[in-house]
């Protein structure tokens, strides 16, 4: 019983842990954002411009530039095939606009390439959406029922480890897609000897949040197996 309770204590220390690197990660990522936002590239191209640009410089002609409210809230969707820049990226021509956008095509790029990663991971879009829905609750009353009804448990962890999957399939997927934009950026003349190390340097920051964020995730799926563990002893 005492190793069970020394265990759980571990995995709370862990799970502690990883939230405060994922909270520094993400004042990390707004610092830089800030940081590389008032750096332009000095070519005057926006990052509309540059999203455009990369998609007609690698043959990709169905794929439209669009803008998105928020920060931080740039993405692909292989669904409608936009590309979608946020606020600061849209109509701004700093570096780190133009590292996004950049970005953000790579993503179209694995799409129109059939990049074996992003198709694995929108093939999982629809079983995560739906264990997103439902693990909560799934997790919650497991928990609460778990000596009636200990399969409502194991459902929900089966559920979270669905999305934690998911998470760690997202991390190729990311880092593929920064270095695909790291060389075009490069090889496009975007970017230069001066500024393509601050580029890479804000990219490696939005990467970070995935890694942080599978881990968290790992972090509390392997908390929710020893409940179950503990309590079958």
């Amino acid at each position: 019983m005492m190793v069970h309770g020394g265990m759980i204590g571990i995995q709370w220390i862990l799970f502690i842990g990883i939230a405060l690197v994922s909270f520094l990660v993400q004042m990390n990522l707004q610092n830089k954002f800030k940081k590389y936002s008032q750096i332009p590239t000095g070519n005057g191209m926006t990052g509309r411009d540059v999203a455009t640009k990369m998609l007609r410089d690698n043959g990709i002609y169905d794929v439209q530039v669009t803008h998105t409210p928020g920060q931080l809230t740039d993405h692909y969707n292989p669904a409608t095939k936009t590309v979608n820049l946020s606020e600061g990226v849209y109509d701004s021509d700093s570096i780190m606009a133009a590292a996004v956008a950049a970005h953000e095509c790579g993503h179209a790029l694995q799409h129109a390439r059939a990049y074996a990663p992003l198709t694995l991971r929108s093939k999982m879009v629809p079983v995560v959406t739906f264990a997103s829905r439902w693990m909560t609750w799934l997790l919650l009353a497991g928990i609460l029922f778990f000596n009636t009804f200990p399969q409502l448990l194991i459902a929900g962890v089966v559920l979270f480890a669905c999305t934690t999957l998911f998470s760690f399939v997202t991390l190729p997927v990311e880092i593929d897609a920064s270095k695909r934009a790291l060389i075009w950026l490069s090889s496009a003349g975007i970017t230069n000897a001066r500024n393509h190390a601050q580029a890479e340097d804000a990219l490696r920051s939005a990467a970070y949040t995935y890694v942080v964020a599978a881990l968290s995730s790992l972090a509390t799926l392997i908390y929710y197996v020893m409940i179950i563990l503990g309590r079958r002893e």
